[in-house]
């Protein structure tokens, strides 16, 4: 049964917002756009100003950054999202029309190019965000088409999500995806968050009271990045406000989070701040 929730009205009981300074930073950013950390807690980080990625240590320290604006395979045209597990990193290469994919230590393995879709009906354009289930799937959001293209591991189109045949699911101006480690994908548009299964089925949509810039799911939790706020949640079936962790302070934008060892790691344009995250 399709369920839609106005989170403002249902969960009204939260814990305070935290407002403390960061226990640490980390990097020096143009714009960034995206992080993620692998099991082992190694950071990526892509940053669109600088078209470049970049691999951190779990101290900090920089170990490897890769880039440059072009189209070769260590160049970038506006990398606006990057996803790693444990032995690989995708990075959605916007405007260069691509997903590239770099082993764990950003060596170049191979590019998922739109030209490379045999079956036009499918090929993407502008991709915005990626995401691989644990399943080795390969989900895009293609932002140009709206839609959600999964493919397998050797780049085959399985199926399309959000498309103009999802009914009341149908996606028109979709932002971001995130992956939950059960498989759905949770779908960032405007003020709203889509939820599919991995088939592509519609399962849930909710609802803010503000616009919804990117949603990374880590650790457990969903994070929803709005205006100077990073809003967290639990995802048992239904979302459940936790915290969130509020800021103020000019020239600040705040662009991801990723939960990982007791700790959230908050993107913004020019640094990863890091707080404690414990929901005591």
């Amino acid at each position: 049964m399709i369920r839609v929730i106005l989170l403002n009205l249902i969960f009204t009981i939260t814990l305070a917002a935290q407002s403390k300074a960061p226990i640490g930073k980390i990097g020096d950013f143009s714009s960034a756009t995206s992080i993620s950390i692998n099991n082992t807690g190694f950071i990526y980080v892509a940053d669109a100003g600088n078209n470049e990625i970049s691999k951190y240590d779990t101290l900090g320290n920089l170990i490897k950054s890769v880039g440059g604006y072009g189209w070769g395979i260590d160049q970038f045209d506006s990398p606006t999202d990057i996803f790693t597990n444990t032995l690989k990193v995708y990075v959605a290469d916007k405007n260069n029309n691509r997903i590239l994919l770099y082993d764990k230590d950003l060596n170049y393995i191979s590019a998922l190019n739109s030209e490379d879709v045999h079956d036009p009906d499918y090929t993407f354009a502008y991709p915005v965000s990626c995401g691989v289930s644990n399943q080795g799937d390969l989900f895009i959001l293609d932002s140009d088409n709206a839609r959600i293209l999964k493919f397998d591991l050797n780049g085959n189109f399985l199926n399309e999500i959000g498309g103009a045949d999802a009914g009341s699911f149908v996606l028109t101006e979709p932002t971001a995806l995130t992956i939950a480690p059960f498989g759905d994908l949770f779908v960032a548009e405007k003020n709203k968050v889509f939820v599919f299964d991995q088939f592509g089925n519609g399962l849930l949509k909710f609802t803010l009271n503000e616009k919804i810039t990117n949603l990374n799911f880590s650790n457990g939790y969903l994070a929803l990045i709005v205006p100077e706020k990073v809003k967290i949640y639990s995802f048992n079936q239904i979302p459940e406000f936790v915290k969130s962790f509020d800021f103020n302070q000019k020239g600040i934008k705040l662009r991801d989070a990723f939960i990982f060892n007791s700790k959230i790691y908050i993107l913004t344009n020019s640094k990863i701040l890091l707080f404690p995250f414990n929901t005591q």
